[in-house]
């Protein structure tokens, strides 16, 4: 039987997103404005520009609208990033059992250092995310940063190295322990 499991993350924008949209809007449509102006004074050739500036503000604004795609396949884990709905660009594809850390997105998690390449995939709430060492072909050392749900998340640990996965398995059970003493 296959393990599969699929999800689909909305990111949320931050203050800093929703400025630049705000600037990107802002300064599109008032070069597109004095653009027009003056090809209606100057130049037919401006009225292009003026076109061309106006599309491609469009263009610039729709790219902030992102949703990450996490596909899970039998040990497997394919991140994909989907812009506005329409493009698609796939971030990553990793076996899980080559994750050398992993566990919640804490301050107590190793320092991440400088030639590491950090892959967010992420809706911007940090109680929810969880993070991941590796190797990777292409990037070299690895942290990815990302917010996998329950399914997900056992679909992953059932395919963890034998050791990280006993780490993992009692780090929640640490967790579940603290829980039900904070309850009593």
């Amino acid at each position: 039987m296959d393990n599969f499991a699929e999800q689909l993350v909305k990111h949320k924008p931050t203050g800093s997103d929703r400025m630049k949209t705000c600037i990107i809007l802002i300064l599109g449509m008032l070069l597109t404005f004095l653009a027009l102006i003056a090809g209606f004074v100057f130049s037919f050739l401006l009225l292009f520009v003026a076109v061309a500036i106006g599309v491609g503000t469009f263009f610039l604004y729709r790219n902030f609208k992102v949703e990450y795609e996490y596909t899970f396949t039998n040990g497997e884990l394919d991140i994909d990033k989907i812009i506005n709905q329409t493009k698609r660009k796939e971030m990553l594809t990793i076996s899980v059992s080559k994750f050398t850390s992993f566990g919640k997105y804490t301050n107590e998690i190793p320092e991440e250092t400088s030639d590491m390449t950090i892959v967010f995939a992420t809706d911007n709430i940090v109680e929810n995310e969880y993070f991941a060492d590796f190797q990777h072909e292409g990037y070299g050392n690895t942290r990815l940063v990302f917010v996998p749900n329950e399914k997900m998340l056992s679909n992953i640990v059932k395919f963890l190295n034998p050791t990280l996965k006993n780490k993992v398995k009692r780090d929640m059970d640490n967790v579940y322990l603290s829980d039900i003493a904070d309850n009593i």
